[in-house]
């Protein structure tokens, strides 16, 4: 399934279903130390729009997750 172009006319990366490593842990905070989501971003991930998960991704990708052995 192709993503629409955005704004510029570029369609933005191809990214996996989910960003979830199977890493799931939100001990100290609410930020998992697996993906980097939030609980509220994991929670609503089905019902997000493709924008919003780009909005995400891009996020977590910046701080350098998911981690797969943190």
């Amino acid at each position: 399934m192709s993503a629409p172009p955005n704004e510029g006319g570029m369609k933005p990366p191809e990214r996996p279903d989910t960003p979830c490593v199977a890493v799931c842990s939100t001990t100290f905070d609410e930020i998992c130390r697996g993906c980097g989501r939030s609980v509220v971003e994991v929670a609503h991930w089905v019902s997000m729009s493709d924008a919003d998960k780009e909005v995400v991704w891009v996020r977590i990708l910046a701080q350098g997750y998911p981690r797969r052995n943190t």
